[in-house]
């Protein structure tokens, strides 16, 4: 064991070991004990410094009294975004000639606030507010970058109940929708941002070819400037969240112009995202919050000084979008929703799966983008999953978890509120089409609850469809509605799946595996998730969107971030000293003979692409040829 030690520790007297000379008594010498401590301080110096650029910092923020469930306000009747015009007892100090949003609680119409919306003028203010930071910001680098976003991991991870709440309170949705759909997959995205954003953005070198073998050529990843992003109001914490890290990632400034419906938690959301960047020492004026009704949006997206938009909303917003941004030619991503079926294969064990199938559809009460519009059925299998569905969906239970219960503690919810009524008419005309042409129906209309009866809910409903040609199997419907439809044979069903204007997400379940990746690889979308649902969304290096009228352009993964950037290429010489481009006496201006000069060039051509070397051997001679002449 010493002979050992001795080895480690002193490799270079350790060939004097097996010597006649070396006495076993020896023992370790003092001086290498020594160096073996200063070793270790070294070691544990270098590890404080490297904690003291990336752990995470604390930064101070502010609770929202109305996060708490005891909180009690005004109850507004009927309530809208413009409810202060006709109550005096929720209007501030207006403004002349100034517009205002009115922001309650969906699940019970308590009031939360009255803002002021923001004008072309303010919007213009805040874009070049962000310009000035992101002047700056741009030369970070990835420790830095990672740092506010490792921050806001460590803060949202220990204020989950918090942001959860926030969430609830201003969309009515359930403490268990916020923490899927808000919580978790925001921390899959800063996840991924710090382990693999920067392998994304690094300087990514390319292959040459043999006519530059002696080029080395790098595609580098460039700041845009400010982007926007214009989202919408289902997930006002993930919404904001996921593209302000991407963008300030990839060294940008960014704009967020969140929906009017959300204004109150989102403006929480992002001051939390602003507080870090102070307290890491960089300007909190990076990040933007805009504020305003649709009239005064084209102020953000026409605006010269944006450099990318990123929309997450319905097809008519989008489409409008698209256009402003032609005004500049700003590169746009659109995300504008689906019709996301699941094709249940022949044979699936429907109890297996039936919960997952329940998730799908009712996460978020149906206001979800990639939610589970359709499940497109075997007939054998039909009736069975029909009466599942039916025996779970009569049991679920709509309500609020933001207001305590007469006991003092808040009740089981399992639906939360819809944002707002303002779909119901739509959504029950459409059902009662449905019933008319022979339809099975499960409820199907709205809910006026017993305890919340301003609250905007709508009654989770099951409808087992007879053709797909029904306008309510075409339109996305963005409720707690569940279409049931029935196929015969695979092909029948790839066709059901398809045969709508969307295509963004899509499910796939059935015992055989293999036969689950043909049909998948059928489907007209842009993600598939096979014996599950929506897992293409929670691994943040897969790219998001779709395609069809879902829209174009993706965010998520590496190919998201880098949308967000200026792909700009860099070639360079490997030996400049031995090597360089050079133009041919033959090719330079004036040019001498146009004979000589087309022969030097087909040969060339000739020498570096023939499809045989004996070609390519002549076409050599010719330049040479060419070039003598």
């Amino acid at each position: 064991m010493n002979r050992i030690l001795y080895f480690i520790l002193h490799p270079f007297l350790s060939f004097s070991l097996w010597s006649d000379e070396h006495r076993e008594d020896e023992g370790i010498d003092v001086f290498y004990a020594l160096f073996l401590c200063v070793a270790a301080g070294i070691w544990l110096v270098v590890q404080r410094e490297r904690r003291s650029k990336n752990s995470p910092i604390p930064f101070h923020f502010s609770s929202p009294k109305e996060a708490d469930p005891n909180w009690t306000s005004i109850k507004i009747n009927r309530p809208t975004l413009e409810s202060h015009l006709e109550d005096e007892n929720i209007q501030p100090m207006m403004l002349p000639d100034r517009r205002y949003i009115t922001c309650f609680d969906p699940s019970n119409g308590l009031h939360l606030a009255t803002v002021l919306a923001d004008n072309e003028a303010e919007i213009a203010a805040k874009i070049q507010r962000a310009s000035a930071a992101q002047e700056k910001w741009m030369y970070t680098d990835w420790i830095q970058r990672r740092r506010v976003i490792r921050s806001l991991q460590k803060w949202i991870v220990e204020n989950q109940d918090l942001c959860a709440r926030v969430a609830c309170r201003d969309t009515g949705k359930t403490l268990i929708d916020a923490a899927l759909g808000e919580i978790l997959v925001t921390c899959c995205k800063m996840e991924w941002l710090i382990d693999h954003g920067e392998e994304a953005l690094r300087p990514e070198p390319r292959k040459s070819n043999f006519i530059q073998f002696y080029k080395k050529a790098e595609v580098h990843y460039d700041p845009l400037g400010v982007v926007a992003a214009i989202v919408s109001w289902n997930y006002p914490l993930h919404n904001a969240w996921s593209p302000i890290l991407a963008s300030i990632f990839a060294g940008n400034g960014v704009v967020l112009k969140c929906s009017e419906n959300v204004i109150w938690s989102t403006s929480w959301f992002v001051n939390i995202i602003k507080n870090s960047l102070e307290a890491c020492g960089h300007d909190p004026e990076l990040v933007q919050l805009v504020c305003c009704w649709p009239e005064q949006a084209a102020a953000l997206t026409k605006s010269p000084y944006i450099k990318h938009i990123t929309f997450i909303g319905s097809e008519t917003v989008g489409r409008q979008i698209a256009r402003d941004a032609t005004e500049h030619l700003t590169p746009v991503t659109l995300e504008l929703g689906g019709k996301d079926p699941a094709i249940i294969l022949p044979n699936t064990n429907l109890d297996q799966w039936i919960s997952t199938w329940m998730r799908g559809i009712f996460q978020n009460a149906g206001q979800n983008c990639i939610g589970i519009e359709k499940l497109i059925v075997h007939v054998d299998q039909y009736d069975d999953l029909y009466d599942m569905l039916k025996e779970r969906i009569e049991k679920l239970r709509c309500g609020s978890v933001t207001l305590p219960s007469d006991q003092g503690y808040l009740s089981p919810v399992d639906v939360g509120a819809m944002i707002s009524d303002n779909r119901f008419d739509a959504l029950e005309a459409l059902i009662k089409q449905a019933e008319e042409d022979g339809a099975k129906i499960v409820n199907g209309e709205r809910y006026r609850h017993v305890y919340h009866d301003q609250g905007t809910y709508f009654l989770p409903t099951l409808i087992g469809l007879t053709q797909n040609s029904a306008a309510i199997a075409q339109q996305e419907l963005f409720a707690p509605i569940a279409l049931v439809m029935g196929y015969e044979t695979i092909e029948e069903a790839v066709e059901l799946a398809n045969g709508t204007r969307y295509g963004l997400g899509a499910s796939v379940f059935g015992p055989d595996q293999k036969q689950c990746l043909e049909v998948a690889e059928a489907l007209d979308c842009g993600m598939v998730a096979v014996n599950d649902f929506a897992v293409f969304y929670v691994s943040q290096d897969l790219p998001f969107g779709g395609t069809k009228a879902s829209g174009y352009g993706r965010f998520g993964g590496p190919e998201g971030l880098r949308s967000l950037t200026n792909p700009k290429v860099i070639v360079y010489d490997w030996w400049p000293a031995l090597i360089q481009t050079s133009i041919p006496k033959v090719l330079d201006y004036p040019i001498r003979s146009l004979g000589t000069s087309f022969e030097f060039t087909s040969g060339l051509i000739r020498f570096f692409y023939a499809d045989t070397w004996r070609a390519r051997i002549q076409g050599l001679i010719t330049l040479i040829q060419a070039q003598r002449k």
